[in-house]
């Protein structure tokens, strides 16, 4: 298989994956929206410049169209406010952080676990300080903000949204190294010397 290959089924299985799961924040089975960020910015690091600008206009259509779907105007509703568009720089973090994890990849290990580990709760912390942040100090949808207030709603939600993040960014860490085994496995009988 391909580079690029390989790549057109990543993209295709985020896309899935987003769209499947963002349609409901607060489902059973939790958004993914973070983690195909991340995930995206770790396997389609060279493609950045046309699929990071993909998968954004994906979550926009998907927001517009679960609360179109609800008769409600997309700009009047609760979530949409000049702090939406924030989450354009909050999840290119989540990329960001995806794409330098892929740049000191050199395969499975445990020192690459702990920087997996490190860069995605950097990345989630980020991500959800822009997204947090611009939705409480922008929005008109708290009335009166404090810095208390503000600090409280951030470390309110960041553990579920790290929980959330962790949870499908873990599941392609096991992949990964599944597929790193696999090939090793499979090449292996080709290197024994004779």
């Amino acid at each position: 298989m391909t580079a690029n290959v390989q790549r057109v089924f990543i993209l295709s299985v985020l896309v899935l994956l987003m769209a499947g799961t963002r349609i409901n924040h607060f489902a059973p089975l939790p958004d993914a929206s973070w983690a195909v960020f991340f995930i995206g910015g770790f396997y389609l690091r060279s493609w950045t410049r046309w699929a990071f600008p993909a998968l954004m206009a994906l979550a926009v259509a998907v927001d517009w169209a679960v609360i179109s779907h609800q008769g409600l105007d997309f700009w009047q509703h609760y979530c949409v406010s000049a702090a939406y568009w924030m989450l354009i720089p909050a999840y290119f973090a989540m990329w960001a952080g995806g794409s330098l994890l892929r740049r000191s990849y050199t395969g499975a290990c445990w020192s690459s676990l702990g920087r997996f580990a490190m860069t995605l709760i950097a990345s989630v912390a980020l991500c959800h300080l822009i997204a947090q942040g611009s939705f409480y100090w922008i929005s008109a949808s708290v009335s009166e903000p404090t810095f208390a207030g503000w600090a409280k709603n951030y470390s309110d939600w960041l553990l579920p949204y790290l929980r959330s993040a962790a949870l499908y960014a873990t599941a392609a860490v096991v992949a990964q190294v599944a597929s790193e085994q696999f090939g090793k496995l499979a090449a292996g009988p080709r290197n024994i010397a004779h």
